[in-house]
């Protein structure tokens, strides 16, 4: 299983945002097709909605690749 950390720096990131910016899709559009397929759970279980607030503490599952969302510095700060 690969583990991979996302640092958060705002109250929430989309989902399928976040894994354009972890690098597991090439695109918002490609994330949002992941989504559609089923392929995602977060903190276990399934999640069908494509733009998902996720936040800190939460983790992201999509097939044996797990992210965990952590809390970073605010922007601006």
């Amino acid at each position: 299983m690969q583990k991979l950390t996302f640092e958060l720096n705002s109250d929430f990131v989309e989902v399928n945002q976040l894994l354009k910016l972890v690098g597991l899709v090439d695109s918002g559009g490609a994330g949002k097709n992941l989504v559609a397929s089923g392929a995602i759970k977060v903190d276990g279980q399934p999640e069908s909605r494509k733009t998902a607030k996720i936040r800190a503490g939460q983790v992201v599952s999509v097939g044996d690749v797990r992210i965990s969302v952590v809390a970073g510095e605010p922007e601006g700060a």
